[in-house]
């Protein structure tokens, strides 16, 4: 999927030729410290970071000079940490907003069955939404678009427990239903019950890359790379 990525902010060169593959199906989690370039790696995949170099292939295509909204339209969606959800707006309004890419998209019935919180909340505007249902809406808003793969950034930073737990089965049921997903997560505990692989960043660098079965053996070096 990358192949020597690099990737730059102006002049501070970021991403120095990451390697990494998520295949169909498969949720993968990208581990590393803060400023390693997780997030960038995501931003770079979704084209919001234009100066990049390598290769990024999705589905057969290159990916690397489609502007933002084609890459969108290959099936790709991304929900950063900060959300980005329509505060002023009501959760139906956000859900309906993005343009449908492709078929297969859930229906806002399976989206409500999935997120019942949301469903409870249909008309409230986003500045009433507790930070976990802001999360979840984010993610529904996503899913009705027909995306097939999934880009999350640090999806339970700052939630209390019982929601992550939920976001963890939201996640677990999506990949019943074959949906691809690259996530950046800090907390590996709450990775490790949906991950199929991890890959360990450091300085912008795809370090090492090993399956969940290998995750216990790993958790020494990992709390020293993690600083955790």
């Amino acid at each position: 999927m990358l192949s020597d990525l690099h990737a730059w902010y102006g002049e501070s060169h970021v991403l120095h030729g990451v390697n990494l593959e998520v295949f169909p199906g498969e949720t993968v989690t990208l581990l590393g410290r803060n400023g390693v370039g997780k997030t960038t790696t995501l931003r770079a995949i979704m084209g919001i970071i234009r100066k990049r170099s390598g290769k990024i292939t999705f589905d057969g295509k290159d990916l690397l000079r489609l502007p933002l909204h084609r890459t969108a339209h290959q099936g790709i969606g991304f929900v950063p940490e900060e959300r980005g959800i329509f505060s002023t707006l009501s959760v139906e309004e956000n859900l309906l907003l993005p343009p449908v890419v492709s078929e297969g998209g859930m229906s806002m019935e399976e989206i409500f069955d999935l997120f019942p919180n949301l469903k409870e909340r249909r008309g409230s505007q986003g500045t009433k939404l507790s930070g976990g249902e802001q999360q979840m809406l984010a993610i529904a808003r996503m899913l009705r678009t027909g995306v097939r793969l999934l880009l999350l950034d640090e999806p339970t930073e700052g939630l209390a427990p019982v929601i992550v737990q939920r976001i963890g089965e939201v996640l677990t049921e999506l990949k019943k239903r074959g949906m691809t997903v690259l996530l950046v997560e800090q907390n590996f505990h709450f990775a490790r019950r949906i991950a199929d692989r991890f890959y360990l960043m450091e300085h912008g660098r795809v370090t090492s890359g090993f399956p969940v079965a290998e995750l216990d053996s790993r958790m020494e070096s990992l709390h020293d790379a993690l600083g955790v």
